[in-house]
């Protein structure tokens, strides 16, 4: 329960890697809690407390640890061109380098745009480039493996006009990224292709696992919530879905869903389970209304902790049940863990 508050409504303490709008789920600090990667809301208001490494509520030692990540030194380097390496690629957590390799999405119109995504929002306030090269993207992940021991790599993309829905991308960088480090785990991201054939080729590529993500499987929460990412079925869903798990393998396949965006908790987690009876890693992630998005604009809010906790205990129950392990998938958000309470809870 602790985790769930915390995850959201986070700290009052700053931390020294944030990121800032983006693709993700937050904006929030990344630090690590009891040792593991989290991204934590920095919020002065925040009943939390840091004190010589310990997580306080009020006078109350919560038995959490904290320590903030550091700034890494990969940030303090520029490519050839003069673009600051931390606009190509940034740190999550501790040891993971991530990066949208294109930041803009044809789904990003007001009336299509996902309500808790500002994936534009960045490059808008030049914290970004609209495309890094495959170039651009090995030079950087050489260098943070080099200078500050990334052990993992994410890739995603915003959504192209192209029968492979980012996915081309993805496959140029990947092997630029593996010809500059060949032992490092990537995950790549996107929509479903409607090429199903562009899994494969992102698995020969050399991408470690893939995430394609759906927030929801509830079609009411998917019209309200994502316009025009939910005219792609849910049955596309599940044949990408099927066709990477057929690629990839088991638990090398994930899909985040969101908590809090109106969809019955049940419901939810009856869902989790027949994506995990795939062999599919439910990413369980609460709702937070970022700065910049729809949602914080229209002043939706995060959902209860009570909620939080409710569904990732279960859902953590149906992974531990299935033997599948977020850490298992070697790269990724998953692997990862820092959005989500899901490993806290044994998932």
């Amino acid at each position: 329960m602790t985790r769930a508050e915390l995850a959201l409504h986070g700290v009052a303490s700053d931390a020294p890697v944030r990121r800032p709008d983006g693709a993700g789920p937050s904006d929030d600090g990344h630090v690590l809690v009891d040792g593991a990667n989290a991204a934590l809301p920095t919020n002065p208001a925040s009943t939390y407390r840091v004190r010589d490494g310990r997580v306080w509520l009020g006078e109350e030692d919560t038995g959490l640890t904290l320590t903030a990540v550091h700034r890494p030194r990969f940030y303090d380097l520029t490519t050839a061109d003069g673009i600051p390496y931390e606009h190509i690629a940034r740190l999550h957590g501790a040891d993971v380098l991530a990066t949208t390799v294109v930041q803009t999405c044809i789904r990003y119109a007001e009336s299509d745009r996902c309500r808790f995504c500002t994936i534009e929002e960045s490059l808008r306030s030049g914290a970004t480039v609209a495309a890094k090269t495959p170039a651009q993207l090995a030079e950087v992940a050489e260098a943070a493996v080099r200078l500050d021991g990334i052990k993992q790599m994410v890739m995603t993309t915003g959504t192209t006009t192209g029968a492979d829905r980012g996915a081309r991308n993805l496959v140029r960088s990947v092997r630029a990224v593996l010809r500059a480090v060949p032992d490092l785990p990537i995950q790549v991201q996107c929509e479903p292709p409607r090429d199903l054939a562009w899994i494969r080729a992102l698995h020969d590529a050399g991408a470690t696992a893939i995430g394609i993500h759906a927030e929801s499987l509830d079609e009411e929460v998917r019209r309200r919530w994502m316009p025009g990412k939910s005219t792609v079925p849910l049955a596309e869903y599940r044949a990408a879905w099927d066709e990477a798990v057929r690629v990839f393998g088991a638990n090398r396949v994930s899909t985040y869903l969101l908590v809090g965006l109106g969809e019955d908790p049940d419901e939810l987690i009856a869902g989790a389970g027949e994506l995990i009876g795939r062999g599919v890693y439910p990413f369980v992630v609460p709702f937070r209304p970022m700065r910049g998005t729809l949602a914080a604009r229209d002043g939706v809010p995060a959902p209860d902790a009570e909620l939080l906790r409710y569904v990732t205990e279960a859902v953590a129950a149906k992974l531990r049940a299935a033997g599948m392990r977020g850490a298992d998938q070697q790269a990724g958000c998953a692997a990862c863990g820092a959005c989500s309470v899901l490993p806290a809870a044994g998932g």
